[in-house]
């Protein structure tokens, strides 16, 4: 069963509000099929701790509209790796070293990807 529309439309706004904050390598991922706790994942990079932490904020930010508070946040205080849980979106916006050594792409390979705006596909966003 593919990802809900409503796991779709968080994975586009997410996207978009991670790619306002300069994220790089916007990824996201239909893992319906392998999970049964969540519809998609969305992965983001940003080159510090900093960055980490205000893209997680943004996304935060501009899916509460859309009635969408995460039930789980974790890595917030580190900023290496925040993980924000949506339930039917899990978003992951690693330090790029965190996202090189887990890579989580290769994990979930099999995943088919989700099309994400144009301005947050990986090359478009500049560091």
């Amino acid at each position: 069963m593919p990802a809900t529309e409503r796991a779709l439309e968080l994975v586009t706004t997410a996207a978009a509000a991670a790619a306002d904050k300069l994220a790089t390598d916007v990824v996201a991922l239909d893992v319906s099929d392998q999970l049964f706790i969540t519809d998609a994942f969305l992965l983001a990079s940003a080159p510090n701790e900093r960055q980490v932490r205000a893209i997680a904020e943004a996304v935060e930010e501009k899916l509460l509209p859309l009635g969408a508070k995460p039930v789980r946040r974790e890595g917030e205080r580190e900023g290496r790796w925040v993980l924000l849980d949506f339930v039917d979106l899990v978003v992951h916006v690693q330090h790029s070293e965190e996202r090189e050594y887990y890579a989580l792409e290769r994990l979930w390979k099999d995943c088919p990807a989700i099309e994400v705006p144009a301005a947050a596909t990986p090359g478009d966003a500049q560091a």
